[in-house]
């Protein structure tokens, strides 16, 4: 149903295109609201009707989703308005400032249902279980298992934090009012005043930490994580891959939104070929590149020495070196200039961003190189791994 639906709203049947990922996310948002406010309406008429405050707080968890699927719906419109002047690379990112909004909107409900679960510990009241409205509770599980499923499915489809979060806080709500159903048909055999107070607090944690994680994510997102790895692999197989490319190096993507990602990075050829040709070359890949995986990139050429024997020697030396200090460091731009009573080995060295220790590194390249040679002389930059 979930695939017949995304195939329905979508123009041509691609779902990654913006137009259609929009549409996907406002169809998405819809469906929430109006099953949000069904299950808000049952569980609080429920809830009241048996002065049950772990209902209640499942009830309001409900509400609180409902304002989510109305931010994914005003996220995915504007995250849709056209580069500006003062945005030139979109508004993309709109829609992880909405997945924020939506953890917000998690933490402030859940603080609010556990003081009022933590008033009903200290002030217990009584609890008129019915059966009949425990079957009526029942009903929302499959209606959320379908919500969580749906989400999920179209937010991996299209790619949206926003609707994976919805998906991850659809199921959180499964385990919440499974276990108030389970207290509703424990308390209706056993009278424990408190235990609607400790359910409603529980349930109420599920959903601070819920909150939570997802804010946590998403502020991830905003200040920038790791591209994907399989994508980045794609990348660097694809330039390798082109003729008269030995090596590649410094890949750098930025991701301004879902659909919206810009990538650099230094392709090394021989310092002989024809400079004409390489970029002809180079040019033909930036537009396959950008084709078949949707993003824009840009290719720096970095003429390397490959026929030189000394050269490739030295540099295999040197790289053996850098590994044995760390396995997660590389080097490229790998040259030597000649002296008559120094040897300049030039070259960058990569390290991972949590890599700190930038002269203490230089100092051990430099005293294990000048091991090898005396005349050695190291002039290296050091490079942060971005990927």
């Amino acid at each position: 149903m979930t695939k017949y639906l995304m195939k329905k709203v979508s123009k041509g049947g691609d779902v990654t295109l913006a137009e259609n990922r929009a549409r996907i996310c406002l169809l998405a948002g819809a469906i929430g609201i109006v099953c949000n406010l069904l299950l808000f309406a049952l569980k609080l008429t429920i809830g009241t009707l048996m002065n049950s405050i772990a209902v209640i707080s499942d009830a309001f968890n409900n509400l609180s989703d409902t304002g989510s699927s109305l931010v994914t719906i005003i996220g995915a419109k504007m995250s849709q308005k056209k580069p500006d002047k003062e945005h030139p690379f979109g508004h993309g990112r709109i829609e992880y400032v909405s997945s924020l909004i939506v953890s917000f909107i998690i933490l402030l409900v859940g603080v609010e249902l556990f003081q009022g679960s933590a008033e009903k510990i200290f002030k217990p009241e009584s609890v008129a279980m019915a059966p009949l409205m425990i079957a009526f509770l029942c009903v929302s599980l499959p209606i959320k298992l379908w919500m969580y499923a749906y989400n999920k499915k179209m937010g991996k489809a299209i790619d949206a934090s926003v609707l994976l979060a919805a998906a991850k806080d659809n199921l959180n709500d499964v385990f919440a009012t499974f276990a108030v159903i389970l207290t509703s048909v424990v308390g209706y055999f056993v009278a424990i005043p408190v235990l609607d107070g400790i359910v409603g607090m529980l349930v109420s944690l599920l959903i601070i930490y819920a909150g939570f994680g997802l804010t946590r994510d998403t502020i991830g997102l905003l200040l920038g994580t790791p591209p994907d790895p399989e994508m980045t692999a794609k990348i660097r197989n694809m330039v390798l891959s082109a003729e008269g490319v030995v090596g590649v190096h410094d890949l750098i993507v930025h991701d301004y939104g879902p659909g919206r990602v810009l990538a650099s990075v230094h392709a090394e050829v021989p310092d002989d070929c024809n400079i004409v040709e390489i970029h002809e070359v180079i040019d033909a890949l930036e537009h396959r590149i950008s084709e078949e995986l949707g993003l824009h990139i840009v290719i720096h050429m970095d003429p390397i020495s490959v026929d030189c024997e000394y050269t490739a020697t030295t540099k295999v030396q040197v790289q053996s070196i850098v590994k044995a200090i760390d396995e997660r460091m590389n080097i490229h731009d790998f040259r030597i200039v000649d002296g008559n009573q120094n040897i300049n080995l030039i070259f960058d060295v990569e390290v991972p961003a949590d890599f700190s220790d930038v002269g203490g590194l230089k100092s051990q390249i430099d005293k294990k190189v000048k091991a090898l040679d005396q005349r050695f002389n190291v002039v290296c930059d050091i490079d942060t791994i971005y990927t």
